[in-house]
């Protein structure tokens, strides 16, 4: 009874059990370098994943020309320029400092110190609340 049942399971997840495509590493150091940069490249179509976790179509195809570039003898710095030029900055998971890119940099920044300060302005404004109780005196009446 229990062996149809896993039987019928495991048939009904077979679909969505997809693996990456495995490509052909001539050694573990050309591996540990692809997955190393795949994993510093986003994925244009998911945005929340980098290429080598993201099973879009276009992921997949920057994988291959990854691999491909790779074994053409790029460096590393060569693929990642040839892919800002092509998708612009946002393919990196940490887009250069300059000044295209500043907002992402400084952004986050300004928007904690407005906040802190808005926080800060609305602590300063409300004062003491007269229907809360002071503080707690150590003393007990008897």
């Amino acid at each position: 009874m229990l062996r149809p049942l896993f039987v019928l399971i495991f048939l009904l997840f077979v679909p969505f059990a997809q693996a990456i495509d495995p490509l052909p590493f001539a050694n573990d150091a050309e591996e540990q370098r692809f997955q190393h940069l795949a994993s510093e490249l986003r994925c244009l179509v998911c945005q929340n994943q980098n290429i080598a976790d993201s099973d879009a179509g276009l992921a997949k195809d920057l994988r291959k020309e990854v691999f491909e570039m790779m074994r053409a003898g790029q460096s590393d710095d060569e693929i990642k320029r040839f892919l800002t030029d092509r998708y612009g900055d946002f393919v990196l998971y940490r887009p250069p400092f300059k000044s295209t890119t500043l907002v992402l940099w400084i952004g986050p920044i300004v928007i904690l110190v407005i906040g802190f300060a808005i926080a800060r302005n609305m602590m300063l404004r409300s004062g003491p609340h007269p229907d809360l109780p002071g503080p707690i005196d150590d003393k007990v009446d008897r």
